[in-house]
């Protein structure tokens, strides 16, 4: 007896780690596509987790104007940072196609980025190579579309261990040795 396929649809991410018909050349080459502030970004699949709806977010005193809060995906506390604003973009503006990319699984750490929206997937196959950003360490390469616009890919490992990504505290609060849990308004 055949199998019958399941009629729900994949999220991107899982869906281009299913196996590909014909082979799986073209899923190697294949990379999530999300776009913050004017600027589209690929994530390589080995990299990114869930795309979400945006829930909740719980804003965190001190913290870095890009540092949202935390939010709660099925019982487990997510950093949510606006990828916008942490690029230099200024932030998001908030609207139905934002989504929640959960990108630090494989790194052992709970990252979440605000995205303006989530275009699918792209294969790097069908881009032309660019000149990446110098000033971006975790953008180490870059294509252009057939419509001009530049893709910059995300390396999340190097992002996930740079201190500037990391320490979400305020400078000016950890320079004064403030304490989160002690120095907010309501204590």
């Amino acid at each position: 007896m055949a199998e019958t396929a399941d009629p729900r649809p994949l999220p991107p991410a899982s869906a281009a780690r299913a196996p590909a018909a014909g082979g799986g050349a073209g899923v190697a080459r294949a990379r999530l596509a999300f776009e913050a502030g004017n600027s589209g970004w690929l994530l390589p699949l080995e990299d990114s987790g869930e795309v979400l709806p945006v829930p909740t977010i719980e804003r965190v005193p001190l913290t870095r104007s890009w540092f949202l809060g935390a939010a709660n995906v099925r019982g487990v506390i997510y950093g949510v940072t606006d990828w916008a604003a942490f690029v230099g973009a200024g932030p998001s503006a908030r609207g139905p196609e934002n989504r929640l990319l959960l990108i630090g699984q494989r790194f052992a750490l709970n990252v979440a980025l605000l995205v303006a929206r989530v275009g699918g997937l792209r294969s790097v196959a069908e881009l032309a190579p660019a000149a990446a950003r110098a000033d971006l360490p975790w953008a180490h390469r870059a294509w252009r579309d057939a419509q001009g616009m530049l893709w910059q890919e995300l390396d999340a490992g190097v992002l996930l261990q740079r201190t500037d990504f990391l320490e979400v505290a305020r400078a000016e609060a950890a320079r004064h040795g403030a304490h989160p849990a002690r120095d907010t308004p309501w204590h």
